[in-house]
């Protein structure tokens, strides 16, 4: 889902996590002096924060997928970018003053390996911090894409049982990896589109669930689905309001 093109990935998701990831930064607490891993980097819209923040030098960051690797090194010279799954971070024990994870918790293949191993290379004292789409709460960038699948197919499988996709749960994640002092809040972006089609071609790059489920699709399901949306879309330019739950906790 995630072997693609960065751009597709920036046409996609970037809109919406770029504005994010300063939001992020904030309720994580990074500051100038912190050296600070990005877990699950994709093609760099959190690096970007970080590096603006503390410099390239004090970044390093992963990813599973190469063609994201290779687009992060490109985009941020200086950063360590290392091809990686959350899972299995190749760097010591307490490397880093933070760990954050944007938008990754819930492609994890083991969300509580992946979030103790952010635990594993942040300093006593530091911060691990994540955050999630609202996709349980239908409050996420894709809902309106997901809630037309349903009508499609009501047996479809979305993105809202997805580990960290619900109130509470990154929260209880991290009280389960033993993290202290843990603490949940809602992030909001808005991005507005200029049409409906600006909105729904990122779709057919088939990244992700949903373009992977769009792509799943014969030509006519793909053109039915896509009417579902258009009749539920306003007129002219199209602002999506999206929702992240955010949870940072205590590393001691």
């Amino acid at each position: 889902m995630f072997h693609v093109a960065a751009e597709a990935y920036d046409s996609y998701m970037g809109r919406y996590s770029i504005p994010l990831a300063p939001l992020f930064c904030d309720f994580a607490g990074i500051d100038p002096e912190q050296r600070v891993l990005d877990v699950g980097c994709g093609p760099g819209a959190l690096v970007e924060e970080l590096v603006g923040r503390l410099g390239a030098s004090a970044v390093s960051a992963v990813d599973p997928s190469e063609p994201f690797v290779d687009a992060a090194r490109e985009r941020h010279p200086g950063v360590d970018v290392r091809r990686a799954a959350a899972e299995e971070l190749p760097f010591s024990d307490a490397d880093f003053d933070a760990s954050l994870a944007q938008l990754v918790v819930h492609f994890m293949t083991d969300p509580i390996a992946g979030l103790g191993e952010m635990a594993r290379v942040t300093r006593e004292g530091g911060v691990v911090a994540a955050c999630v789409w609202d996709h349980g709460g239908g409050e996420g960038p894709l809902s309106r894409f997901w809630d037309a699948a349903r009508e499609l197919d009501p047996n479809v499988t979305d993105e809202s049982e997805l580990a960290g996709a619900r109130k509470g749960q990154l929260a209880e994640l991290m009280e389960r990896i033993g993290l202290r002092d843990v603490e949940e809040t809602v992030l909001s972006v808005s991005v507005e589109h200029a049409s409906f089609d600006d909105w729904w071609r990122p779709f057919t790059f088939g990244v992700g669930p949903a373009g992977a489920y769009l792509a799943s699709l014969t030509p006519d399901q793909q053109a039915g689905l896509r009417e579902l949306c258009l009749e539920a879309a306003p007129p002219g330019s199209l602002t999506v309001t999206a929702r992240a739950w955010a949870a940072r906790g205590g590393r001691f």
